[in-house]
């Protein structure tokens, strides 16, 4: 056999959460190739411009070119999503302007519905692989070695006389069992990527499964997997996700299929494959609410689970199925959250604003949700613009009227188009490259949604019993009380503390601003704890945390009833410190808050014994309980003394 050299890469971007990790379908199709005995390189160029092999402006792309042409490959390809395909195609352009007669290839899931009109606008693109490649690649090789043309499923292609040919669609592999092992050789080890980031997470990915059954008109994996979905065998995939594992800085595996849950069989081996290992490999997923309930959640987090993406869009029913989403009306969201809380699983909830359908009434139901949610468990929020790209559709409904807007940086193209040469092609190219276009709105609108989208999930994240206390005392719902902070102009705590007076002002129950103001007080604590972080004793005795007064009972409020908390006004003092796993609340008494206040300041346990005589057993109690640090050696300390009111909130 002839041997055919084929380099392959993975186009570049300057999106953190992406390169940070090596990506998983190039290391199963770099598997492929080799497998089938043909000389195959893998180059990941998103890790290439993060380690600052690349140039960042707007040499890139000829930089790029010229790193591909020096390793004499008689085929290139790239795979692309749709935020890299113009990069990729300026690379393309260079390597031809360079002398390049390899064979140029495109593939991934950016190719989506544009692979003919890629083939007739650009000449440095001589073939388009659609869909999975792991057997059109070596059929292609062999087909090529033996000299004949590309006539193989699933390609896009140039015919001789310059016209384009469409082969027909290639059936999807359907046992991934058949799918090679990842290649990690090919690229650069794990700990390097982790390296150019600094993540201490050692985030791995694992190609788990693939496909899409669905077909949201705002999301284009469906239609690039012929809405087929196809899971990696259970027994198959614990092995892959403790081989990633065992990788050195892998510390956590990121299963990458989009619908985890959607076969609850599959779903539950795999979980007991990982519970019979032993369960010590933390993943996280990616899955949709109504594929999940208590009992697979209680399983998942068994073996190893920690944390899962739920794509909820948006709170309206009708919203959902105008896009598609074929989620029912009474999707349990907050009772997965719920459930989530419970097994210690973090969920993320994904949201999509600017839907079509969506007006103020659909989006005040989206934020109160996304507020409520935030409200029963600590978890993440993500929210979105909608980018109707090409292949979706969004895309084909809306991709023609809509552009780019100035200031408001596309969602779906994060860390790519920065450059001249991709800013060329991205406004000459509309209709191929919508993934940078937002949908034809109005303005003032468009700038609404973007300051929301900026805003909000942290916001909420950070504050949500202020939130829920401050809808409660105004009567607004999310809506109305985001564009008031939004009109006022103003930090957060100083619009609530006014919101809730101007409450009182105009009449309103007495005590609700007060209550906003101790929510707003503990929750600000919090915040300053977690930017802290873990303190410990050096020369003195410290407190691990600090202490917060409140004049009203918010922590047993809330707790009694999450929409409506009824107001409970006594003394409470809450500590709040940072550990290893978290911020940490612990309800204590108030003599244990009086010690704990004379620390500040204190120089040392002898100058604190000389103001408060017998204090040292005191302290040994409290080191015991979590709530100070001191020096020196436990042994050589005074017995504990009784302090009472040191319980967990």
């Amino acid at each position: 056999m002839a041997r055919v050299r084929t380099l392959l890469a993975y186009a570049p971007h300057a999106d953190t959460f992406g390169y940070s990790m090596p990506p998983p379908g190039l290391l199963r199709l770099g598997a492929a190739v080799e497998g089938a005995g043909y000389a195959v390189a893998l180059d990941d160029l998103a890790y290439a411009l993060a380690a600052g092999e690349l140039p960042a402006g707007d040499g890139l792309a000829r930089a790029a070119a010229e790193r591909l042409f020096a390793r004499g490959a008689d085929v290139v390809g790239l795979s692309v999503m749709g935020a890299t395909l113009p990069v990729a195609l300026a690379i393309l352009a260079e390597l031809r302007a360079l002398g390049s007669t390899a064979r140029h290839l495109l593939g991934g899931p950016g190719t989506t519905g544009v692979d003919v009109a890629l083939l007739e606008r650009f000449d440095a693109v001589d073939l388009v692989l659609r869909g999975e490649a792991e057997r059109a690649l070596p059929e292609l090789l062999a087909r090529w070695t033996a000299g004949d043309d590309a006539r193989v499923d699933g390609v896009t292609r140039r015919a001789a006389d310059g016209t384009v040919v469409r082969e027909p669609d290639r059936a999807p592999i359907r046992d991934l069992a058949e799918l090679p092992r990842p290649a990690w050789h090919l690229l650069p080890p794990l700990a390097a990527y982790k390296r150019i980031t600094g993540e201490s997470d050692g985030l791995v990915p694992v190609d788990s499964g693939r496909g899409c059954v669905y077909d949201c008109s705002f999301c284009t994996i469906g239609r690039y997997w012929n809405r087929r979905s196809r899971v990696v065998p259970a027994a198959r995939l614990v092995d892959e996700v403790h081989e990633a594992a065992a990788l050195p800085a892998a510390r956590n595996v990121y299963l990458c299929h989009d619908i985890f849950g959607a076969d609850r069989a599959h779903a539950l081996a795999f979980c007991d494959g990982m519970i019979a290992r032993g369960a010590g490999v933390p993943w996280e997923c990616r899955a949709r609410v109504d594929h999940l309930d208590a009992a697979l959640l209680d399983r998942m987090a068994a073996a190893g689970c920690y944390r899962v993406l739920l794509g909820v869009e948006s709170a309206s029913p009708e919203v959902r199925a105008r896009c598609e989403k074929r989620m029912a009306a009474d999707a349990p969201v907050l009772e997965v959250v719920d459930a989530c809380a419970r097994v210690g699983i973090t969920p993320i909830l994904s949201f999509i604003m600017g839907l079509p359908g969506e007006g103020d009434a659909e989006l005040a139901q989206t934020l109160d949700l996304a507020a409520d949610a935030a409200l029963r468990a600590g978890l993440n929020l993500s929210f979105h613009l909608v980018n109707p790209q090409p292949g979706c559709g969004l895309g084909e409904e809306f991709g023609a009227d809509s552009r780019p807007r100035a200031g408001i940086a596309p969602d779906m193209a994060l860390g790519a188009g920065h450059t001249a040469a991709e800013r060329a092609l991205v406004d000459a190219h509309p209709d191929l490259f919508s993934s940078w276009a937002l949908l034809p709105m109005d303005g003032a609108r468009l700038d609404e949604l973007a300051w929301y989208r900026d805003h909000l999930p942290e916001l909420l994240q950070r504050y949500p019993r202020t939130w829920s206390l401050l809808r409660r005392a105004t009567g607004d719902d999310s809506l109305q009380l985001a564009r008031a902070w939004r009109a006022s102009g103003r930090g957060f705590a100083g619009f609530a503390g006014n919101a809730a007076r101007d409450v009182a002002r105009a009449g309103g129950a007495a005590d609700e601003s007060a209550i906003v103001a101790d929510a707003l007080r503990w929750e600000q604590a919090l915040v300053r704890a977690a930017a802290r972080g873990v303190v410990t004793a050096k020369d003195a005795p410290v407190a691990l945390g600090e202490v917060v007064a409140l004049r009203h009972d918010v922590p047993a409020m809330i707790e009694a009833g999450r929409d409506a908390p009824r107001a409970i006004e006594r003394e409470t003092f809450l500590f709040v410190r940072a550990t290893a796993t978290g911020v940490r609340t612990q309800r204590v008494g108030g003599d244990v808050a009086r010690v704990l206040d004379l620390l500040r300041g204190a120089p040392s346990l002898a100058d604190l014994e000389a103001r408060a005589p017998g204090i040292g057993a005191a302290l040994t109690a409290l080191e015991q309980a979590g709530l100070v640090g001191l020096p020196g050696d436990p042994e050589h300390r005074g017995a504990p003394g009784a302090l009472h009111g040191t319980s967990t909130t």
